[in-house]
C-alpha cells in the first residue's frame, strides 16, 4: 500500500497495516505464552541439550574468560571485520584449495547478514539478476533476496514424496529454466528445512551442470559440522568450486559454536584472480558501509580465540561431535519410538537425513492438532527441529504423534 504524504491527511503511521508474524518466530512467541507444563518446541532452529536448554559451549566460556582479561578496547572494527577471524573462516571453509589472494572475506552479523550482503552486492553489480532457489528452502531466503532487488525463481530439490533428493528434476530445471549469468542458491549441507542432501556423486553432477549452464553459485553454509563432520560437510562446496571459478559463500557460527545471539557469520567471494577479488571486496565494503557500517566484535573474537588455541580448538571439535552425535541418536530414538507406537507409519527415512531439520510428513491439520492438544509446536510444513527433541520425553512425543496420525 502506498501511503499518502498529503499534509492534510491523517498521521502517516496510522496508515501502516500490521505485518503477519514470522511463521517460525511467531510459533516461538506462542510457545512461550503457552501455560501448559507439558509442551515441546520443535519449530525454531536452535540446538538444545538433554535439559531443553541451548547451552553455552565449554570452549566458548573459556574463550570469553580470556577475552575479559585481555580486551583493552571497544573501538569499532574495520568494515570487513577482524583479520584473524577472517583467516580462520578461510581455513575452515576453503582449506588450501583456493589461493588466498583470490578470496575476499567479510565478517558479518550472522549467516543472515552474510546472505543480505551477498544479495546487495549482486543486485548493485549485476542487476537485473535472477536467483534460483531450491524448492523448498529456508523461508527467509526469498525475503532477503527479493528485498535486495533480485528476482527469485525456483528449481526442484525434493522429490514428490518429500523424503529424497530429486537430482533429475534439479538438473532438468537448470537446463530448461536458467540462462548464463543467472545465480543459483545451494545449501552446502544439512538442507533447511528438509535435511535431504545430495551425495558426493550427485554433487559432482550438480557442479558440472552449474558450470555448463554458466550460473553463479551462492552457497549457504550455515551448518558445517552438524552433518557428518567439518571436512565431510564441505565436500559439496569443494565440488562446486572445482568446476566453477567464481562463487559466493555465506557461513555462520550460530550452530557449530552455539553463538546464536552473538550474530557471527561471514561472506566469502571467490574470484578468478587477485585483482577481481580486490575490486569485489571494495564493493562489498561499500554495501556494508551503507548498511550496518561494521560488524560486532565479541562473537568473532570468541571464534578467533578458540581457533587460535590448539587446546580450545580440540575442545570445540569434541563438543561439536557431541552435538552431532546426539542429533543422530535423537533421530534413531524417534524412529524406533514411532515404530513401536505407530508401526503402520514408517519414519526410517529420517535416518538418511542430515543436520537439525527434517520433514516429518505431517499435514498442516495434524501439526495444528499436535499444538492444540499436546503442546507440541511444529512448523506448518511439517518441518521438525530434531535437536529440540528430548531423550527423556521421547516416549511422550511419539505417543502424541501416533495419536494424531490415528485420529
Amino acid at each position: 500500500m502506498t501511503v499518502s504524504t498529503d499534509p492534510a491527511s491523517a498521521p502517516l503511521f496510522s496508515h501502516v497495516s500490521e505485518a503477519a508474524p514470522d511463521a517460525i518466530l511467531g510459533l516461538t512467541e506462542a510457545f512461550l505464552k503457552d501455560e501448559r507444563s507439558d509442551k515441546m518446541n520443535l519449530s525454531v532452529g536452535v540446538y538444545k541439550d538433554a535439559q531443553g536448554v541451548t547451552p553455552v559451549m565449554r570452549c566458548v566460556k573459556e574463550a570469553e574468560k580470556r577475552l575479559v582479561d585481555s580486551e583493552t578496547t571497544k573501538g569499532y572494527l574495520s568494515i570487513d571485520g577482524m583479520p584473524d577471524y577472517r583467516h580462520h573462516v578461510r581455513d575452515l571453509v576453503f582449506g588450501d584449495r583456493i589461493p588466498s589472494e583470490n578470496i575476499a572475506i567479510l565478517q558479518t552479523p550472522g549467516g543472515t547478514g552474510a546472505v543480505r550482503v551477498a544479495a546487495d552486492f549482486l543486485a548493485s553489480q549485476f542487476q537485473p539478476m535472477r536467483m534460483f532457489l531450491p524448492t523448498p528452502t529456508w523461508a527467509n531466503h526469498n525475503s532477503i533476496l527479493t528485498a535486495a532487488g533480485l528476482t527469485c525463481e525456483n528449481y526442484r530439490h525434493l522429490s514428490a514424496d518429500k523424503r529424497s533428493f530429486d537430482l533429475e528434476g534439479m538438473l532438468e530445471d537448470l537446463q530448461s529454466k536458467t540462462k548464463p549469468g543467472d545465480a543459483i542458491l545451494l545449501h552446502a549441507c544439512c538442507h533447511n528445512p528438509s535435511g535431504v542432501d545430495p551425495n558426493q556423486e550427485q554433487w559432482e553432477q550438480i557442479a558440472k551442470a552449474i558450470a555448463t549452464a554458466k550460473l553463479l553459485p551462492l552457497v549457504d553454509f550455515a551448518y558445517q559440522g552438524f552433518g557428518d563432520g567439518l571436512e565431510e560437510d564441505a565436500v559439496g562446496l569443494h565440488h562446486i568450486l572445482r568446476e566453477n571459478p567464481e562463487a559466493l559463500v555465506c557461513t555462520s557460527f550460530s550452530k557449530n559454536f552455539g553463538l546464536y545471539s552473538e550474530r557471527v557469520g561471514a561472506v566469502s567471494l571467490v574470484a578468478t584472480d587477485a585483482d577481481a577479488a580486490k575490486a569485489s571486496l571494495s564493493q562489498l565494503k561499500r554495501v556494508v558501509r551503507s548498511n550496518y557500517s561494521n560488524p560486532p566484535r565479541h562473537g568473532g573474537a570468541v571464534v578467533a580465540t578458540v581457533l587460535d588455541d590448539a587446546d580450545l580448538t580440540s575442545m570445540w571439535k569434541e563438543e561439536l561431535t557431541e552435538m552431532r552425535t546426539r542429533i543422530h541418536r535423537l533421530r534413531q530414538l524417534f524412529v524406533d519410538g514411532m515404530k513401536s507406537t505407530s508401526p503402520d507409519h514408517d519414519f526410517s527415512f529420517l535416518l538418511e537425513q542430515k543436520g537439525m531439520f527434517s520433514f516429518s510428513g505431517l499435514t498442516p491439520m495434524q501439526v495444528d492438532e499436535l499444538k492444540s492438544k499436546h503442546g507440541i509446536y511444529i512448523v506448518g510444513s511439517g518441518r521438525i527441529n530434531v535437536a529440540g527433541m528430548s531423550e527423556e520425553r521421547m516416549d511422550w512425543l511419539c505417543k502424541a504423534v501416533a495419536q494424531v496420525l490415528h485420529s
